[in-house]
């Protein structure tokens, strides 16, 4: 068998060309299940090999899958190194409103700190030619989803000192947490088209491109460059807890749009940008510093910058509030989900399963909204455990048949895989025509799952659809496992497992014992 070809995360893809089995290979096949059914060997089900459906010795069959909307309450933790979310979607029938704004520290990269060098002279007036110019809150763009025509409308404040929590050193903030905020001291109308075009800066010396740059206010500006060189016992610039007394954060603000921007604080690009004029000697020369955001937890100097995704969904009056029989709305986290079950697979006999897939197909809304408020890259699927309220675990199988895992936990010392081999498994979005309407596609594989079921008569559990860009298993582990989807970007309408042309369902390929 040729090796299979390797499938890279992050983009969309179209389905995998599978070739056929010639008769010969059935009938062996066949000879060799007819051993007995304890003779299974799961290895070769599923594969990218599967016979063409003659009726005569491989057959299909599509069992009906009773579908029921869900809506996600919990409240997700974005740590500070992950990519967080800003902007707003004010405009989407099937989803409502969602307003994203990030809140974070900025600090200087050492203490005690200093502007330029030790013997640079930097004068707070321009008699000298020399003084502080402005500062810029810079921000890394990782990539924007959404209506690229219509602005981000961003207002940068200063996050107040008295916010309980908000500076715990070592606690990640959930996405309902909101700090208290001062003075305006920054605003911007983002187009997101003009972030390809190069911006020069710094004496015209150095240039950046795909970067958000915020210009911020003289008076915020005045209140940092009065602490210059402000190093003595009681200065804010002497030690981090100081600082902090003194800068306590910042917030950026989606007030309007109808899009999301990916971006990282963690990045290097993000920084506030101090530019200024100093003189070494008789030059006077231009020069900038930036303060940073901190990951350090090992530094007693610098401390961990606080961080804060706000990330509100308002889907009041949206059709995925209400939603018709025959729809299912699947958004990225913090999102919805679906309950699935399938009670033919209880009463299923016996038999050879080549492929058990489930198929999800979009439901057209609107050629221009669904263009611009696309799918999610990929959808995840899971179990129900037996016996439990709102716990979940892995499928059995088929997230990736070449690694051992046990989803109970109590036969492996792993309940996940920790690679999911997606050319197997699928769940990735895929280009397809239906009804003659270009839509988005899903099929997710789970030959191995329903081979033990028809087989072994092992439990036929719900089953849970989503969008996720990370999740957990509690019962076994807190730690979120990452998946493919970028955070609280994607939303699609499917057909539910009684929608007429976009119907949800499994088909089966198999042959007969």
């Amino acid at each position: 068998m040729p090796a299979r070809k390797k499938l890279p995360i992050y983009k969309n893809y179209i389905s995998v060309q599978r070739r056929l089995l010639s008769p010969v290979w059935i009938l062996f096949s066949v000879i060799i299940v007819s051993w007995g059914c304890s003779k299974l060997d799961t290895t070769d089900i599923g594969s990218d090999l599967i016979p063409a459906v003659d009726n005569v010795t491989t057959f299909d069959t599509i069992l009906t899958i009773n579908t029921a909307q869900g809506i996600f309450t919990d409240t997700p933790t974005i740590t500070r190194s992950e990519d967080h979310v800003l902007g707003m979607i004010s405009n989407d029938p099937l989803f409502g409103t969602t307003t994203a704004n990030v809140y974070m520290q900025l600090k200087p990269v050492f203490y005690p700190f200093y502007f330029g060098n030790a013997k640079d002279t930097i004068n707070n007036t321009l008699a000298s030619g020399t003084g502080f110019d402005s500062i810029v809150l810079c921000m890394n763009y990782k990539g924007f989803w959404g209506d690229s025509m219509q602005p981000i409308n961003l207002i940068v404040k200063e996050v107040s000192p008295n916010n309980g929590k908000w500076d715990s050193l070592y606690e990640d903030k959930n996405i309902a947490y909101v700090p208290n905020t001062g003075a305006t001291i920054g605003n911007l109308s983002l187009d997101i088209k003009k972030l390809k075009n190069w911006v020069k800066y710094a004496n015209k010396r150095d240039s950046v491109r795909f970067q958000i740059r915020i210009p911020l206010s003289a008076a915020f500006a005045n209140s940092i460059f009065s602490k210059n060189n402000d190093t003595a016992v009681n200065g804010v610039f002497r030690t981090d807890s100081l600082f902090r007394a003194f800068q306590n954060g910042i917030a950026v603000l989606a007030t309007g749009g109808n899009g999301l921007i990916s971006t990282n604080l963690a990045d290097t690009s993000t920084k506030l940008e101090i530019h200024y004029r100093k003189k070494n000697g008789g030059a006077i020369d231009t020069a900038y510093t930036s303060f940073k955001l901190s990951t350090n937890f090992l530094s007693t100097f610098n401390y961990p910058s606080a961080t804060c995704n706000n990330v509100i969904r308002n889907r009041t009056g949206a059709a995925v509030s209400a939603p018709a029989s025959d729809a299912i709305y699947l958004q990225a986290g913090p999102g919805t989900y679906a309950n699935l079950s399938i009670p033919a697979l209880s009463t299923l006999t016996n038999r050879i399963v080549h492929r058990a897939e489930i198929i999800v197909e979009q439901v057209p809304f609107s050629s221009a909204v669904d263009a611009l408020l696309t799918p999610p890259s990929y959808l995840y699927l899971d179990l129900k455990d037996t016996g439990t309220t709102n716990k979940w675990k892995p499928i059995y199988f088929d997230l990736n048949p070449s690694i051992g895992y046990d989803p109970d936990f109590k036969l492996s010392s792993t309940f996940y895989p920790g690679t999911i081999d997606l050319i197997y498994f699928g769940g990735y979005s895929q280009d397809k025509i239906v009804a003659g309407v270009p839509v988005k596609a899903y099929n997710i594989n789970i030959t191995r799952y329903v081979q033990q079921i028809v087989t072994k008569h092992t439990t036929n559990y719900q089953m849970r659809l989503f969008a996720p860009n990370s999740f957990a298993y509690p019962q076994y582990s807190n730690i979120g496992i990452p998946y493919y989807n970028s955070f609280a970007i994607g939303r699609v309408k499917v057909g539910s497992g009684s929608n007429a042309n976009y119907k949800m369902r499994l088909r089966i390929i198999y042959s007969k014992i």
